[in-house]
């Protein structure tokens, strides 16, 4: 199954279903050309990278927890249930200022929507 998998080139091949970061993990839960939806969770007082995409706009609901949204130079706070647009360009970065882990499901649109689409501007973490 591995190797029909890397002979089709398919990203299972080589990539768990969840990806762990510094700051928490993802599932990719849905795609197809033009979206892909992922559940994010975001460890208590943990951040993602200041960064912006060139390829692609995101939506974000809060589905458990609270997340501090920066987007370009606005700041805000979402509980459960709430949402935000991240516009194609904008620069953004999602934190956890709560003491339990932040749930929330991204829905990304645009002409491309791999993981070298990130341009990081700032990282807690190191990464380039």
């Amino acid at each position: 199954m591995v190797s029909q998998l890397k002979k089709d080139k398919r990203v299972e091949a080589t990539t768990h279903q969840k990806v762990y970061r510094p700051w928490g993990w993802y599932q990719s839960i849905d795609e197809s050309e033009r979206f892909k939806v992922k559940r994010i969770c975001v460890q208590p007082k943990a951040s993602l990278s200041l960064q912006k995409h060139h390829h692609r706009a995101e939506h974000w609901v809060v589905v458990k927890g609270t997340a501090e949204v920066l987007c370009d130079d606005q700041t805000m706070l979402l509980s459960e249930n709430q949402s935000t647009y991240i516009p194609l360009g904008a620069v953004h970065r999602l934190s956890n200022p709560g003491s339990i882990p932040l749930e929330m499901i991204e829905v990304q649109s645009g002409s491309y929507l791999e993981e070298d689409d990130i341009i990081r501007l700032e990282d807690n973490y190191g990464r380039g």
